[in-house]
């Protein structure tokens, strides 16, 4: 056997165990009834209706992955705050909330393939005048020449000024390690509607989320507000969304993961992205 008829054969052995493993896991999943925490506040990943049924970008995911790996689903809505705690402890099997993918939170949970590629920004309202510099450019916080300018001009535009933010969340991390010390005010709050609630009543100067969840608030109050100054990522910011799982379930990680390839593949997770953001936000490949 020639050396590149050896490489070709143990090529195709490697495929079909990966596929082989995958079926398995899938196989075992087909038994299981998974419990997925969401806020259910968290526009347009996670929404709740007036009678009480979950919808939005998240929602849409988990019932495709679902289907896709073969497992029993069902998603319960649960406070932002404590709920990694939850996962941890055995409350449920897992979390679809815009969980950002960082190596402090890999260190307590597993995550799936992202489904969002990450970037957050901040929002003010039109008639408050204030413009953060650096409009639309990228700050990679894992590059300090990209990420020493962003801050130091975002800083003194918002010196002395009072910005609203989600509490336990990336930008909540971004905000007390670069801003805190630089004369600017941060007032933290349980949900986002809570800060861009107080955002439009003039309580606050600005607010800071996802990109994604940003470009829903805009779309909802269109002409009344706008997403101002850098868009950062990387570091504390993350590498993008993914679904959290217990440590250890490789079980339910391969096969979410599985199911992601496949709706990536196919189109369908850009399709739900379309639907829900206006834009692109998932992944085009893995």
């Amino acid at each position: 056997m020639t050396s590149s008829c050896r490489t070709a054969l143990r090529s195709a052995i490697a495929v079909v165990a990966l596929f082989a493993g995958t079926q398995g896991a899938l196989a075992e999943l087909s038994d299981r009834t998974v419990v997925v925490a969401t806020e259910g506040a968290f526009p347009p990943y996670n929404m709740t209706r007036p009678n009480g049924d979950l919808y939005g970008y998240e929602i849409d995911i988990m019932n495709e992955v679902a289907k896709r790996a073969g497992f029993k689903l069902e998603m319960i809505a649960q406070a932002w705050d404590g709920m990694i705690q939850g996962l941890i402890d055995g409350k449920y099997d897992a979390i679809a909330d815009g969980v950002t993918i960082t190596a402090k939170r890999q260190e307590v949970v597993d995550f799936s393939l992202n489904y969002t590629t990450g970037g957050s920004t901040f929002v003010v309202m039109n008639d408050s005048g204030l413009t953060l510099p650096m409009q639309d450019i990228d700050a990679d916080l894992d590059d300090s020449a990209s990420i020493d300018p962003a801050v130091d001009a975002v800083a003194e535009a918002l010196k002395g000024k009072t910005v609203g933010v989600q509490q336990a969340t990336i930008q909540s991390a971004f905000l007390e390690k670069y801003l805190t010390d630089k004369g600017v005010t941060i007032r933290t709050y349980p949900n986002n509607p809570d800060v861009y609630q107080d955002l439009m009543v003039g309580r606050l100067d600005a607010g800071i989320s996802s990109i994604a969840n940003v470009s829903a608030f805009l779309k909802k109050n269109e002409g009344e507000a706008t997403a101002t100054g850098p868009i950062f990522a990387g570091g504390v910011m993350g590498q993008g969304s993914g679904i959290a799982v217990q440590k250890g379930d490789t079980e339910l990680q391969e096969g979410i993961d599985a199911a992601l390839r496949d709706m990536v593949a196919d189109g369908t997770l850009e399709a739900m992205s379309v639907k829900w953001f206006g834009l692109v936000l998932s992944p085009t490949k893995y």
